[in-house]
């Protein structure tokens, strides 16, 4: 790192600090309202909502997850990323408009206007723990990571991250949070970018990055060429089989994308229905792109390490981006690309940050003092903030036995095991009104139970301290690949919910006007023409993208 490098990385906090700052100070304490704290106001447009969807989307986690996955020919992981463009089609069309109609401020808010209170103190509770496990420790995690290549020490760095972030989150709410995204999304964009350039240019071009592997490959232990570019694997792959991509992957993407608080509440800050699927269609573009700016940097550093111009352990192969930008990058676009890194670790961590305040400002602080003032709630929602901070950080340790698979695999795993009771209820019961509270909660519990008891049975058996017997029915649970075992579970709890709702009495009609689907409504017949065509367009990018990273492509 060169002074140069340092100014660049300087200017960038500068920036998102005075940015963040205007956004705080727009109105007085006495004026900033819990609207505007937490909601951003609701009078946002689709290029703030789209740039807030992916920048807190794409966290440190994510890049050096997908980059690393590129370094160990994991190109199905970033099938992932694809995939996300489709959930988001499915989350402008048929979810925004119901968010927005209800007019509530959290997830949990909805379940309860759709089903009861017992299934909003249900999604509240996990969706708060599943950040702290799944969110906010690893983003700090991979934050910290971003600092040790600058030489900071790996806890001196997660407390730089979260004091850094934690600063304007806290003053400013996510009016603070959506704007500083903005910016934090082209940084990003713009710094990673820098990285695929400079590294193909580096390795002599593509021509040169193919044959580089190529030759590789003949060494025993190395990993086929068409391994890199292909996202699709035999049903029988144990990691990532492509049926459990294509039917598995997207329940999760439908829990997170279209009901977790932390990426819809950048959608409910809309002005109107219109904006918030245009932003979410801008999101979906803009999550084609890390096939080309996170996975393939990965594979050029793969490839310069075979050619002895880099070094780093393919046991730690998350750590192949950083290297592949402190030996490679010239001055000045090294601290670009740091400055990238930092953007998508504050802009993911303070969206965190702002959600899980949120959940437990409205969700709890609010049922208890029910006349709580506005400036009451702002406040709590403050301190809410700091409490996260410190419970993250103390998961953080326990979180090294469950990372065999690098970050991302983690992220994802985790995700299978709690994700599909939740999509289940939230998916069904828009479309089906007989669908009833107590189908709900019994399925949200039951899903739960199984999906923590794999999780819990996986850690000890990775442990050591649970055996498992062989030929046993936990040894055949435990080997299901964690994709599949998230399409058998959400296909387990819709059938619990069908038969329970199904044995009780449906909810009252008219309770159900704004949270369920209405023929002819028009929340779902309005501006949808000029929408249409962007949709489309979109979805024969993806189909592109499948066809030519498969293996009649590329791969």
């Amino acid at each position: 790192m060169e002074i140069l490098d340092f100014l660049i990385i300087a200017l960038y906090f500068g920036v998102i600090l005075w940015i963040a700052k205007w956004a705080a100070t727009t109105k007085t304490n006495a004026e900033f309202s819990s609207v505007d704290y937490f909601l951003a106001g609701k009078n946002q447009g689709w290029l703030v909502i789209g740039a807030s969807l992916f920048a807190s989307n794409i966290g440190s986690e994510i890049i050096l997850g997908v980059s690393g996955a590129g370094a160990r020919a994991d190109m199905p992981t970033a099938n992932f990323e694809i995939i996300a463009s489709l959930v988001l089609i499915l989350f402008g069309w048929v979810f925004v408009p119901f968010y927005l109609r209800s007019g509530v401020y959290t997830m949990p808010e909805f379940l309860e206007k759709r089903y009861s209170r017992a299934c909003r103190d249900y999604l509240s509770v996990v969706s708060i723990l599943a950040y702290i496990i799944t969110k906010i420790s690893l983003i700090i995690f991979a934050g910290a990571l971003v600092f040790e290549v600058l030489g900071i020490p790996f806890w001196t760095g997660a407390i730089i991250t979260v004091v850094a972030t934690g600063l304007y989150t806290v003053l400013g709410g996510l009016r603070a949070v959506i704007y500083t995204d903005l910016v934090q999304a082209f940084i990003l964009l713009l710094g990673t970018a820098a990285v695929t350039i400079f590294g193909l240019y580096q390795i002599g071009g593509w021509s040169e990055l193919i044959n580089t592997i190529s030759i590789a490959s003949q060494t025993e232990g190395n990993p086929p060429v068409n391994q890199f570019f292909n996202l699709w694997r035999p049903m029988e792959d144990t990691d990532y089989p492509w049926t459990g991509m294509l039917f598995g992957a997207p329940i999760l993407g439908v829990w997170y994308w279209c009901t977790d608080q932390y990426i819809v509440q950048r959608a409910l800050s809309a002005k109107d229905i219109s904006n918030a699927r245009k932003g979410a269609l801008f999101a979906g573009y803009l999550k084609l792109l890390p096939v080309f700016i996170f996975f393939i940097p990965g594979v050029i550093a793969y490839a310069l390490m075979q050619k002895g111009m880099i070094s780093f352990s393919m046991d730690d192969a998350d750590q192949a981006l950083p290297t592949l930008i402190t030996e490679v990058l010239p001055t000045g676009i090294k601290g670009l690309a740091i400055a990238g890194l930092l953007a998508a670790l504050m802009s993911s961590l303070s969206s965190a940050f702002n959600s899980s305040s949120t959940l437990l400002t409205i969700d709890f602080y609010q049922k208890f003092r029910p006349n709580a003032s506005e400036q009451d709630l702002v406040r709590f929602g403050r301190i809410a903030t700091v409490i996260l901070v410190v419970l993250s950080l103390g998961w953080i340790p326990f979180m090294d036995a469950l990372m065999g698979g690098g970050i991302f695999h983690y992220l994802q795993s985790i995700q299978a095991y709690i994700s599909p009771p939740i999509a289940s209820v939230f998916l069904l019961g828009l479309f089906f009104k007989w669908i009833n509270a107590r189908g709900a909660i019994i399925t949200l519990w039951t899903g739960f139970a199984v999906g923590i008891f794999r999780l819990v049975a996986e850690f000890m058996s990775k442990e050591g301290s649970l055996v498992v017997a062989e030929g046993g029915a936990l040894e055949y649970f435990l080997g299901i690949n964690f994709l599949h075992f998230a399409l058998f579970l959400f296909l387990f709890c819709s059938a619990i919910l069908m038969i329970v709702s199904k044995l009780g009495t449906p909810q009252p009609a008219a309770s159900l006007e704004l949270v369920t689907f209405q023929k002819g409504s028009s929340a779902t017949t309005s501006k949808r023409s000029q929408d249409f065509g962007i949709t489309v367009v979109l979805i024969i990018l993806v189909l592109l993208l499948w066809a030519l990273f498969s293996p009649w492509g590329i791969g």
